[in-house]
């Protein structure tokens, strides 16, 4: 009598523990695929990419760019998580909003635990058009690396057929913080 009482608590047990709640699946937009997207259409263009990079506001050098090399100097962008993977959405919240002002929405994407994440924030803002498909417009991204006497912070910004700007800041023990605003320009002059 006592074994099939202990044989029916295990399998329900054991079903009760199979039954866990599913967490909705995450279908975030994938910022990495739109990066990819200008990056194969700039490589099959004709513009002319002018690189301009400053340090401390002092000092810049401008350069133009080679198509060959365009993925190379958008290299920050290309290293993101893709958000389309499951495994890397899981990791991430995402939050929604219009803003009036800007006539945008902003979509939001924060990793759930900050301090395992190099990538902080990535932010999409996006022109509603319920006729002609909504835009994406700009991409925002923000990086952070820090151990116990060094920090990089990155902010990032890509403009949409245009243009992306990377703004490196670094303090190093012992030394003054050093800004590089390093901008990459293709497409100049044309509205879209």
């Amino acid at each position: 009598m006592k074994y099939p009482v202990l044989l029916s608590l295990f399998i329900l047990c054991l079903f009760s523990c199979k039954q866990k709640k599913k967490e909705p699946e995450k279908k975030y937009v994938s910022v990495l695929s739109l990066v990819k997207a200008q990056v194969a259409h700039i490589d099959t263009s004709l513009y002319a990419i002018v690189k301009i990079v400053s340090t401390d506001s002092l000092h810049q050098d401008t350069a133009y760019i080679r198509r060959e090399d365009f993925a190379a100097e958008a290299r920050e962008f290309l290293e993101i998580p893709d958000l389309s993977d499951k495994k890397i959405a899981r990791r991430f919240k995402e939050e929604t909003l219009y803003d009036n002002s800007i006539n945008r929405v902003v979509i939001t994407y924060t990793p759930e635990n900050p301090d395992k994440e190099i990538i902080q924030k990535q932010e999409l803002l996006v022109v509603p058009d319920p006729l002609l498909g909504d835009r994406v417009t700009n991409i925002i991204i923000t990086s952070s690396v820090s151990n116990r006497d060094s920090s990089v912070q990155k902010n990032m910004l890509w403009q949409m057929d245009k243009s992306f700007q990377v703004v490196t800041t670094r303090r190093l023990p012992g030394q003054p913080e050093t800004v590089t605003t390093t901008q990459v320009t293709w497409n100049e002059g044309f509205d879209q």
